[in-house]
């Protein structure tokens, strides 16, 4: 007779964690300011409040808004925060930076509010693979905070994990 075939991760107390499923779906938008510049390199301060005033705010409604200037010009701080006063009100996060610069943002968010108690004192793995645009400093984060509560963090997949952390 043939030994039985057990599945020993299936019945580990091992938790896969998949920072994939926390990703917020809507629309991540680019923003560059380098058209409201002069010759695209020269902030004229009334011009520039003019483009801020007239333009519709209402179309970023719900997204995710990244501003950038893709030239390179020297912005003044003030010009950014011009720009955020007015989407804020419409945008569920805003960023000066890259569209990466934003996920990040995203995910630290998410992460600073993840209740994981419910790791306190387990193995965790941080799924690896995922297919939604998951920054490396949202691994990072998440890391730290795991080091926190979980009695192990691995990376991976439970076949072939790396182990980061142990206590």
């Amino acid at each position: 007779m043939a030994d039985e075939i057990v599945n020993r991760i299936a019945n580990s107390k091992l938790v896969t964690f998949d920072l994939e499923d926390h990703y917020p779906e809507g629309k991540r938008i680019q923003f560059d300011i380098k058209d409201w510049l002069y010759e695209g390199l020269v902030l004229r301060e009334k011009d520039f409040r003019t483009s801020v005033k007239e333009h519709n705010w209402s179309q970023y409604e719900g997204h995710f808004v990244a501003l950038t200037c893709g030239t390179d010009a020297i912005i003044p701080a003030w010009a950014y925060m011009l720009v955020v006063a007015s989407v804020e009100s419409y945008s569920r996060n805003v960023v000066v930076g890259s569209l990466e610069d934003l996920e990040t943002s995203i995910y630290q968010d998410i992460i600073n509010n993840l209740d994981m108690s419910y790791l306190k004192d387990k193995p965790v793995i941080i799924k690896g693979c995922t297919n939604k645009p998951v920054p490396l400093n949202a691994y990072i984060q998440l890391t730290s905070k795991l080091k926190t509560i979980a009695k192990s963090v691995m990376y991976g997949e439970a076949c072939s994990s790396v182990p980061l952390y142990k206590r």
